[in-house]
């Protein structure tokens, strides 16, 4: 049986902490930030932890066990 491939869009925005941890960007960051604070914006600079109820599909589109 040939390897299964991981999903390549799911490679690009999560990245898995050195625990283990899933980890993924805040949306809001892209476009139309003249408007937005300096404050939002630097909030949304930090990353933020993946929630747990979607875990188990993240790390499935990953190719993790």
């Amino acid at each position: 049986m040939p390897k299964q491939k991981s999903h390549s869009g799911a490679k690009k925005r999560f990245k898995v902490s050195g625990s283990g941890k899933l980890l993924r960007r805040k949306a809001g960051k892209n476009h139309l930030l003249e408007h937005k604070s300096s404050k939002r914006r630097r909030r949304l600079n930090s990353g933020g932890e993946v929630s747990k109820a979607d875990h188990k599909q993240i790390n499935r589109l990953l190719g993790r066990r």
